[in-house]
């Protein structure tokens, strides 16, 4: 049995509450011998619902460890949580990498481009095998594009943009690729409309409503000589799909986001943050 350790800025959270069952039931199905053996959080009591750090251990039947520290020597892998708390990921980074231990950290991966290269540059020196994405980013129906699509409209509704921005920023660096150049934000009401400029007249418009009732979709143009595109609702289990890809990492070190794609989703969401503050300007991609 292989231990997998979770730090978190505060336990009971949707992630930390859902993936030791995800991680359960893919190794069930799989035959891989993984589970969530150890937890350690900064804040004993989550802001959400006032479970404590005990109390979700107990639940989860998972041993709390006093200290980063502690949790590292005692597992063999290392999931860094904080999903809406990425300017934690580096001081958490800073104490896991030491230990090599292989590591998966949850989006967002980092609240700006130069914080994400500082990970990367921590991991390297230590040679930490390490990803990390969203998990639109595994949804099966985006496979096919890997980054050679024309031009492609994300949409979905959510809590707050700030925090869902990333799953339609992976999205569309999944279908279009990396490079994109700039942003402009539209619209910033009860529907937040970016536009993405990348080379040769290719773009991305990302819509998300502070409304319920849209769920996550794409429409893509496959080539400039797609003239109708394909409207495409994401309807696999890509949450299923990232824990499968988080066990490959543990078992084989397999990579499915590179540093330049990450860091380049960094970038591309600190100028979408600043975009939605200064509507109808050109913000430019660092």
């Amino acid at each position: 049995m292989k231990n997998i350790g979770f730090i978190d800025y505060f336990l009971s959270e949707w992630h930390a509450n859902n993936y030791p069952d995800m991680i359960k039931k893919y190794c069930e199905s799989s035959g891989k011998d993984y589970c969530v053996k150890y937890a350690w959080a900064e804040k004993d009591v989550s802001p959400y619902d006032g479970v404590t750090t005990d109390a979700w251990c107990e639940k989860f039947g998972v041993y709390k460890c006093s200290s980063i520290e502690e949790l590292c020597e005692k597992s063999d892998c290392i999931v860094i949580l904080s999903p809406d708390n990425p300017e934690k990921h580096l001081e958490y980074a800073l104490k896991v990498f030491p230990y090599k231990k292989t590591t998966y950290i949850d989006k967002t991966f980092a609240p700006d481009k130069e914080t994400a290269e500082k990970i990367f540059d921590v991991a390297e020196k230590y040679g930490v095998k390490m990803f990390s994405t969203s998990a639109l980013r595994c949804a099966s129906e985006l496979q096919r594009f890997n980054g050679h699509a024309f031009s492609v409209i994300t949409q979905s509704a959510g809590g707050l943009f700030d925090a869902y921005a990333i799953h339609h920023i992976e999205m569309v660096v999944k279908c279009m690729g990396a490079d994109a150049k700039r942003v402009m934000c539209l619209t910033n009401s009860n529907h937040v409309t970016v536009k993405v400029d990348f080379d040769e007249g290719r773009n991305a418009l990302m819509i998300f409503s502070k409304l319920s009732g849209m769920p996550f979709s794409v429409d893509v143009e496959s080539d400039k000589n797609d003239l109708n595109g394909e409207y495409i609702p994401i309807t696999s289990a890509f949450f299923d799909n990232l824990i499968a890809d988080i066990i490959e990492l543990f078992e084989n070190g397999k990579i499915i986001a590179t540093r330049e794609e990450t860091c380049a989703v960094m970038a591309i969401r600190q100028a979408v943050v600043k975009a939605v503050q200064a509507p109808m300007q050109w913000i430019e991609i660092k």
